[in-house]
Formats: C-alpha cells, sequence, structure tokens
C-alpha cells in the first residue's frame, strides 16, 4: 500500500518546552467546512525533528494502520519548520482551501489557535474514545479550552534535576531532598570547583524557573470571570522568584554567564561537564548521553519545599489537531485518534524518547528503561501548565518572564518592582486576547 510522498522541509530544532506562537495573524471568520467527505486525500503538517527518520518511520506504520481501516483515503504527510509554524498554521487558518486536514501543534499554541478559529471542537469524538480515560489530566487540559476539546495529546515532556554523581560523591554530598538543600548543595559545589556552576542556570530559562514559583505556591496567572488575571507577584511567587534568581551570582552561576542562557544552553553547560547540576528534560537524554558527562550521573525530581515533596514541574508537549476548515472531518479525527493513541505512542518513545501521555503507557516504559523513571515519577506527583488563554502566546513571545528574571539578576530592580511590571504586560496581553 502506497502512501503518497511526502515533503520535507529543511530541519528545526524541536524544543520541548511547550511550544508558543511567534507571530500573529488576523483573527480568522467562521471557517468550517460544509462537507465531510468520507474518501479522498488528508494532509497532515507535524513537525520536523532533529533527526526526523525514526519519527518518520512511526508516523508511516501509523498512516499504514489507518489506511487498513479506510482504504478510499490516502493520506499526505508533510514535516515543516517548527520556527515558521506559527506563520504557516495561521496562514492556513486563513486560507482553508490550501490548509491541511490535521497539524501537529504545541500545546501551550492551544487557546492562540482556537481563539484565531483554527481548530475543531472534537469534544463528542474525543469523549466517546475509550483510550482517552487513561490520559494524564493535564495533558488533557492542554487540548481543553473553556470545557471544550481541540485535538489529543501526542507526547509530554517533563523535566527533572540532573547531577553528577562522581563530584557529588567525590564532595561526600547526596543529592538534595528540599529546595533550600537544592540552592546550599550549588553554592558548596561552586565553593569547592570554581570552574564548575553548581547548579546550571538561565535567566532565559522561563520552564526551568517555573518550578520554584510553583513550589512556593505561586502562580503565573489566576482565572477571573472568563480571563486571566496575573498572579507573578503574589507574595508566594515573589517568595519563588527570589529562590530561583538567588542562584545567579559568583557563588553559583555568575550573573554576567548565565543571564541570557535558556534551557538549551543549561544542558548544554551540564552535558560538556561546566554545570554539576542541570534542570533538564526527559528529551534531554540523548545530549547528556552524546556529552562528556556520560556514565557519570543521575537524575532525580526536582525537590520542593519539605523533605520527600517534588516541585510542581511544567506540562510541555505537543498536540494533534483537526482544522475546522477540514472537509474529512470524520476521517480527519479518526487519523488523530491514531497518531495520538496507545500504540503510536509506545513506538514514538522508543524511536524518539518523547514520553506517553498515557499513565499506564508510562508505566511500562518505566520499567523497561530506568531512566524514565524520575520524570514518570514527577509527572505522577503533579504538574503545572501555563494559562490557558490566547494572551499567553504574547506574553512568550516578549519575553516578559525572561525579562523579569534578567532585570533582577542585573540588580536593575528588585524582586517586587520586576514582578509588578512582568505583571502589568501580562494582564495586558490577558485583556487584548479577551
Amino acid at each position: 500500500m502506497k502512501l503518497i510522498a511526502r515533503t520535507v522541509a529543511p530541519a528545526a530544532v524541536l524544543v520541548l518546552a511547550g511550544l508558543t506562537a511567534t507571530a500573529c495573524a488576523p483573527q480568522t471568520s467562521d471557517n468550517s467546512a460544509e462537507k465531510d467527505d468520507k474518501s479522498g486525500t488528508l494532509r497532515v503538517w507535524l513537525f520536523q525533528e532533529v533527526g526526523n527518520k525514526p519519527k518518520e518511520k512511526v508516523v508511516d506504520e501509523a498512516v499504514a494502520a489507518f489506511r487498513k481501516a479506510h482504504k478510499d483515503t490516502e493520506v499526505k504527510v508533510e514535516y515543516i519548520p517548527v520556527e515558521t509554524r506559527a506563520q504557516r498554521i495561521k496562514a492556513a487558518f486563513n486560507d482553508p482551501k490550501s490548509a491541511p486536514d490535521v497539524i501537529e501543534y504545541g500545546n501551550t499554541d492551544t487557546a492562540g489557535y482556537v481563539k484565531d478559529g483554527g481548530l475543531a471542537d472534537v469534544s463528542k469524538e474525543f469523549d466517546a474514545w475509550d483510550e482517552a480515560q487513561d490520559l494524564d489530566p493535564t495533558a488533557t487540559q492542554s487540548v481543553t479550552v473553556a470545557d471544550k476539546i481541540y485535538g489529543a495529546p501526542f507526547f509530554v515532556g517533563v523535566r527533572a534535576l540532573y547531577y553528577r554523581t562522581d563530584i557529588f560523591k567525590e564532595l561526600g554530598i547526596a543529592p538534595p531532598k528540599t529546595q533550600d538543600e537544592l540552592i546550599a548543595t550549588a553554592r558548596k559545589i561552586h565553593k569547592s570547583k570554581p570552574e564548575l556552576y553548581g547548579l546550571a542556570v538561565g535567566g532565559a530559562y522561563t520552564y526551568g524557573a517555573m518550578p520554584f514559583i510553583w513550589a512556593n505556591g505561586g502562580e503565573l496567572a489566576q482565572k477571573s470571570g472568563g480571563s486571566y488575571k496575573a498572579a507573578i507577584n503574589s507574595a508566594a511567587a515573589q517568595k519563588g522568584i527570589t529562590a530561583y534568581t538567588s542562584l545567579f551570582g559568583g557563588d553559583n552561576c555568575p550573573a554576567a554567564k548565565c543571564a541570557s542562557m535558556g534551557g538549551n544552553a543549561t544542558v548544554t553547560a551540564f552535558a560538556s561537564g561546566k554545570a554539576a547540576m542541570a534542570i533538564g528534560g526527559d528529551f534531554s537524554h540523548q545530549a547528556v548521553e552524546a556529552g562528556a558527562a556520560k556514565g557519570k550521573y543521575a537524575v532525580v525530581p526536582l525537590p520542593g519545599l519539605k523533605a520527600g515533596s517534588i516541585a510542581p514541574a511544567f506540562a510541555g508537549g505537543n498536540n494533534i489537531g483537526v482544522l475546522k476548515s477540514s472537509s474529512h472531518r470524520t476521517l480527519a479525527v479518526d487519523l488523530m485518534k491514531q497518531f495520538t493513541g496507545k500504540e503510536t505512542q509506545r513506538k514514538l518513545f522508543d524511536a524518539m524518547g518523547f514520553l506517553p501521555t498515557y499513565t499506564d503507557v508510562r508505566s511500562e516504559v518505566a520499567k523497561k528503561e530506568p531512566f524514565v523513571a524520575p520524570f514518570v515519577t514527577t509527572l505522577a506527583s503533579g504538574t503545572k501548565f501555563v494559562p490557558a488563554s490566547a494572551g499567553w502566546g504574547q506574553i512568550d513571545a516578549a519575553l516578559v518572564l525572561p525579562t523579569m528574571f534578567q532585570e533582577i539578576v542585573s540588580g536593575k530592580k528588585d524582586v517586587a518592582a520586576a514582578s509588578t511590571d512582568a505583571a502589568k504586560k501580562m494582564d495586558a496581553s490577558f485583556t487584548a486576547a479577551g
């Protein structure tokens, strides 16, 4: 059974931290399809990975299984660069004739795409889908806007604490069990080994900072009526911001070097042997294995405030959705389920290391691959997600939180002033989004 040849776009780096829109397009009018053809060609846009062949193999197998049940249907898969996804997908929302039927999208993009009128409400089909009952609730939240479902979770990414076992053994220290111990351990390591960051942190590493805010009881924003209001300047959030920004300085990670670092840079510092600890994702495993830290590290959940507690992590990842403009809605929803079902997610984990969004399947893979266990434990302890508002895309694209962190660590503003300014910017975006 021959598949239509795919068009492959140039490779692009996919950062599984949750993906956000980087460009805006006019809000679309209602472009719902007037028909629901039960045969024909389905067009699919998926993200191009670094080293895409393993993903292509899994997708090909899923498409083949789909076509066994839909013999009059062809499937054309195109892999698109992550960097230009915002422009391409929003352009597709505004031009239904050239739009795909099914897309992969970052889970932080959901609310924005719903506001743009691009994604189909698949609540009825989702609720009737047996496998959906085993999904992680946070993963389901990532496809939910105003109690309606706009896709299905494809995979999830979460972060934990990577640490150098050889250095910890040499210094006679144990993995930290509380947030205070984490900070003290980072400083102790840097004092003993000034050439190393105790814990690599980044002023532009939003998703590495969020667990500190959440562990201290803070929130990014609170639901207020039908919208959101920033909570980043609350007393609890400020306590978390203070904890995170205390890690910048000459006693751990100098601000001059670390203020501009993002998540990739902090993981690179650890993998290359320049840091004794880093907050990295399950998706960082291959990079660490390929670096100088190979064979000399372990991973534990990022500790919370109390011994034995785990700091809430951001549940990143991607989803699969159906476009409202698709003239093959029933077929497109079936293909969405094929791509995001348990069998495909098992294969995607084996091929790419992406964590499944089903709790039972995650337990299976954790038994098979020991490195997954700390991340599964982190997910099981409770994760957090960004506000389900189109305004979040604007906030992220405008670097509101990185700017806040960088103002603090550079000494330009104190925590209260910087977080208050950030809250004002966030509220403006939430208000604009409606």
